[in-house]
């Protein structure tokens, strides 16, 4: 039976095209004796899917499957689109006559897909999910016709409906619905909200967080839930099972204006080593589980920050009330309390609930001094109750800053901007942010708090809020060994032959890099070849960190990863059992990892979007001012180039005088002097144009700056 089911289906595949019962009886010279065989062997075939029977009772093999993908549109033009496969991968274009009228942010299956010279081509076989039509965007008027120039990737200006136009001019900033026109695949913007004028930074981000679905107002139901929670006060019940920590010399670091206090510290020496206590807010104690307070903190996923302005997770009676850990007040406290040896390894550790109550307000600066021996008397006098806790914090992070080194934790090279905000909220001042001893002595406390939290978690196998940072992917990996050869570097610690590379890999590179030229350009593409860390309930580790399990414990008021895990965490050192766990945890921890990475990404972008907007408005007050800067990347048409003040524009190479070409990695050489414009070089440049709106910095070339 098998061997004459086999000779069918050759058969067929030889024809490519349906054959009738007789012919197929005739082509495989069957006997009518035989025929109740192959009557059978069809039967069989068609049972297994192999083959298919038409309604006229030919036979043919079954038309394949054609193969799609799923896929959102990133970016729209004239005449064709890009659409960003789910899974990852490269973008692919598709023709506007095969977009089937899908607009971007729209969720599609793509079929029809391709592969040329040029990359991945496809048309979209039917829209999944339709994405917002509503986009922001700025004003602009084209002979006589008002259009709207979005501020999302549609390369393109739309004309805007006069219907309900009215005091809205040529530089406002607006949001507008998009519609097509009807019997029409042109679009049509219609305003449905006005901002004001695009040349303010704060009007602009204004307009980021609507775009980017962030919003400023909680509802009500959500607000009347925190001010009933806020307004409870510490009650015996709230103490029974809880560790009295009030007599520990603890206290909050921050920055000088920070108002929601979520983490404290206390530091010990002992016999073995060190005793670490972080404290935490105890979030999950107020915000009730499925609540509608619990819903909108889910929702938002984290804090977004802004120069001029925070959008809070949790609404403040909350988070700059009873969940701030204020000097001199009793807290209800998530506490992890650590046993480190004298190489700051992990002996123990435990987690408990807990009250506290801070000794002192503590500000990044002013520990700074004190660390630095310039804290005048009123300091020392200040930080008196938590000195001694301090200092042996400050050593405990030197040693786990030697740990993580040896390691390999990759360190990164990235530098903040920081804004100085007039009365009106305009930019007038940009500057680096600095990270002193203090900040990187709490960064370091704060992982390893992280780290148990992790470690106590996987022990227990209970469902989980991780935060992992997956191996950097092998293509990525390849082209980082491109820019290292091409700086001269050594990159044979990235050559492996399993291909996956390791943390201290990467450090060894950075090392090399070290006050080279190119420092910050192999910094750049050290970052852009690692994976996007992200939440999961898997334990895949931390690249980054070069750790196995890490999660994030130590901020429940700005982000909602950490008030899951203090609930599930909660209901374990309550005894509960690791099966009742998983029972009520599973699905829990695995939408609140999904929501919390998609809502971090969001963040991010606003942030980066409105920082951009500041930027430009600080740089729109000095055109025409020369300035030094370092070219920090390089591309076909130019340079861009980072001044002293984080501020980063572009240099167009029509502007520098000389025949430069690209070289297709780090720099433009001039075919004629062989003169290299390569990243990490200094360079003046004049300042030519900064637009607000859409945060771009325009420079020209005034010469060398060696």
């Amino acid at each position: 039976m098998r061997e004459l089911e086999d000779k069918i289906v050759h058969l067929l595949e030889k024809r490519q095209h349906s054959i009738s019962m007789s012919m197929l009886q005739k082509e495989l010279k069957i006997k009518d004796k035989k025929k109740k065989a192959l009557v059978q062997a069809l039967e069989s075939l068609k049972s297994d899917g192999r083959i298919s029977v038409t309604k006229d009772g030919r036979i043919r093999l079954p038309k394949k499957k054609e193969p799609t993908q799923e896929a959102v549109i990133v970016s729209l033009s004239r005449g064709f689109a890009f659409a960003r496969p789910a899974d990852g991968g490269e973008d692919i274009f598709i023709h506007a006559d095969r977009l089937q009228s899908a607009f971007i942010g729209d969720r599609v299956s793509l079929c029809h897909i391709r592969q040329s010279p040029k990359g991945p081509s496809a048309d979209v076989g039917s829209i999944l999910k339709k994405g917002s039509r509503f986009v922001t965007g700025t004003l602009a008027e084209q002979n006589g016709v008002l259009e709207l120039h979005p501020d999302v990737a549609i390369r393109y200006n739309i004309p805007v409906s006069r219907k309900n136009v009215a005091e809205e001019k040529p530089g406002s900033k607006v949001q507008a619905r998009i519609r097509r026109k009807a019997h029409s695949s042109e679009m049509q913007a219609e305003i449905v909200k006005a901002y004001g004028p695009a040349g303010s930074a704060r009007v602009c981000t204004d307009a980021i967080l609507d775009q980017n679905g962030i919003h400023i107002e909680f509802p009500p139901e959500a607000l009347a839930e925190a001010e009933a929670a806020a307004s409870q006060k510490i009650t015996e019940a709230d103490l029974k099972g809880r560790l009295d920590l009030r007599n520990l010399s603890i206290c909050t670091i921050d920055g000088a204006d920070a108002k929601d206090l979520d983490d404290a510290i206390s530091v010990s020496r002992t016999r073995k080593g060190y005793r670490l206590g972080v404290h935490i807010a105890d979030v999950s104690h107020y915000v009730a589980e499925n609540g509608a307070l619990d819903q909108e903190a889910k929702s938002r996923g984290t804090s977004v920050y802004f120069a001029d302005r925070v959008v809070p997770m949790l609404p403040e009676a909350l988070s700059n009330g009873s969940c701030s850990l204020n000097a001199g007040e009793d807290k209800l406290t998530f506490s992890a309390i650590i046993e480190l040896d004298k190489e700051a390894n992990i002996l123990s550790y435990k987690f408990r609930k807990s009250i506290i109550r801070s000794r002192v307000r503590g500000v990044y600066s002013e520990v700074n001094s004190l660390f630095d021996g310039t804290a005048d008397h009123d300091l020392r006098k200040k930080y008196s109750p938590v000195i001694r806790s301090l200092h042996a914090a400050k050593d405990l992070a030197g040693i786990l800053k030697e740990q993580f080194a040896r390691n390999g934790a990759v360190d990164l090279d990235s530098t903040e901007s920081e804004f100085l905000l007039n009365d009106e909220g305009v930019c007038i001042g940009i500057r680096p942010r600095k990270s002193g001893e203090a900040e990187q002595m709490i960064e370091y406390l704060m992982i390893t708090a992280n780290r148990a939290a992790a470690m106590f978690a996987e022990s227990a196998g209970i469902p989980f809020v991780y935060r992992v940072h997956e191996q950097p992917n092998p293509d990525r990996v390849a082209a980082l060994i491109q820019v290292v050869d091409a700086a001269g570097l050594d990159s044979r610690p990235l050559k492996h032959r399993d291909g996956k590379v390791s943390p201290k890999d990467f450090s060894n590179i950075l090392k090399q890099a070290s006050g080279n030229s190119a420092q910050k350009v192999i910094s750049h593409q050290l970052l852009r070849s690692m994976a996007k860390a992200r939440y999961d309930v898997n334990p895949v580790g931390h690249f980054g960190l070069a750790l196995s399990d890490y999660c994030h414990f130590t901020s429940p008021i700005r982000r909602y990863p950490d008030t899951a895990i203090h609930r599930i965490l909660s209901a374990l050192v309550k005894k509960k059992k690791a099966g009742d766990l998983k029972d009520r945890y599973s699905d829990f921890a695995g939408e609140a990892a999904k929501l919390s990475s998609e809502a971090e990404v969001r963040a991010m972008s606003a942030e980066r979007s409105a920082d951009d907007c500041y930027m430009a408005e600080y740089m729109s007050q000095h055109i025409g001012d020369v300035c030094r800067g370092v070219i920090s990347g390089v591309t076909q048409r130019g340079v861009f180039v980072e001044l002293e003040n984080t501020a980063e524009g572009f240099v167009p190479m029509d502007s520098v005088p000389g025949d430069f070409r690209f070289d297709g990695k780090l720099s433009q050489v001039d075919a004629k002097t062989g003169n290299r414009l390569t990243i990490g070089r200094p360079m003046q440049i004049r300042v030519v144009s900064a637009d607000v709106a859409s945060g771009r910095i325009d420079f020209a070339y005034e010469g060398p700056a060696e």
